[in-house]
């Protein structure tokens, strides 16, 4: 009897827990039955909400740039990865560093970081400048300026202002044009005849060049915009060199005390030093135009 009684009592719990109760369960006590219903177990699934994801990326036609980047460089080793390996914007450019491009990635719909380079010869682009009373010619420009900087727009318009480093390379090859029949430097005429042509090379010294720019950037389309940019980066001072290619002939120099002789060598130690003083050289002015292109 006991055990037709443990027999039953399992029968009735694994058909609870199995939720197979419909049947009833007939339990046998001392010759007497006694029913027990067991009760249905219902199961009922809480109801899932599927929101589809937001892009990481959304353009913002009026300003140009892609919202919502932040969280996309900070989101996760992954996600950064692929906000480097996909940037906001590539642009071109041309100007007063050179030929270039760069590439942007917005942080948000104002701030914009920059990675560019520019150079080439741009003796095509300047041809010469002034240096007190001697024009010098530009015969040949290497220049290389990788950049670095921040581009904002206060207003989250076209309108834009930037800032950050460049890293110089520019070798600048120069040639003299006297004005006259004399090479003017430091209040001395030297006769140009004499002196021979007077041809260098400059450099700055700087090895980082800080920059600052305004400039406009409207957009054309969802996709193309142009821009154009004005500024300066600090150069500091230049190493000049400068030879005479009649470096020991006689030279008169006249000064308002009278005349003297010197050399075509000692005339071209004389511009040397003073492209090396000139103040403005210190100082490159950036001019630049270009395209850009927004993913």
């Amino acid at each position: 009897m006991k055990l037709i009684k443990l027999t039953a009592v399992s029968a009735a719990v694994l058909a609870s827990t199995a939720a197979l109760a419909a049947e009833p369960v007939v339990v046998v006590d001392n010759n007497d039955a006694v029913v027990y219903e067991a009760e249905p177990v219902v199961y009922q699934a809480e109801p899932v909400a599927y929101q589809a994801a937001q892009p990481a990326y959304q353009y913002d036609n009026d300003a140009g740039m892609v919202r919502n980047t932040t969280g996309a460089v900070v989101g996760g080793t992954k996600t950064f990865f692929g906000t480097v390996f996909n940037p906001a914007a590539i642009s071109a450019e041309i100007g007063t560093l050179g030929y270039g491009a760069n590439i942007g990635w917005a942080l948000n719909d104002k701030t914009e970081l920059q990675a560019g380079w520019a150079g080439g010869d741009v003796s095509d682009i300047k041809d010469n400048f002034d240096v007190n009373d001697i024009e010098y010619d530009i015969k040949d420009a290497d220049f290389s300026n990788p950049y670095l900087g921040v581009q904002i727009r206060p207003a989250a318009n076209w309108f834009t202002m930037a800032g950050g480093i460049i890293v110089p390379d520019n070798d600048i090859d120069v040639e003299a044009n006297a004005k006259g029949p004399n090479y003017r430097i430091g209040n001395i005429d030297y006769n140009a005849a004499q002196t021979g042509t007077l041809v260098g090379t400059v450099e700055h010294r700087n090895k980082l060049a800080p920059y600052a720019t305004i400039g406009f950037r409207p957009n054309i389309s969802d996709k193309w915009g142009i821009f154009g940019e004005i500024g300066a980066a600090y150069l500091g001072k230049t190493d000049a060199t400068v030879r005479s290619t009649n470096p020991n002939g006689p030279v008169v120099a006249t000064t308002v005390g009278g005349t003297t002789t010197v050399t075509g060598n000692d005339v071209a130690i004389a511009a040397e030093k003073e492209l090396q003083d000139k103040n403005w050289l210190e100082w490159l002015p950036i001019v630049k135009l270009g395209a850009t292109y927004r993913f």
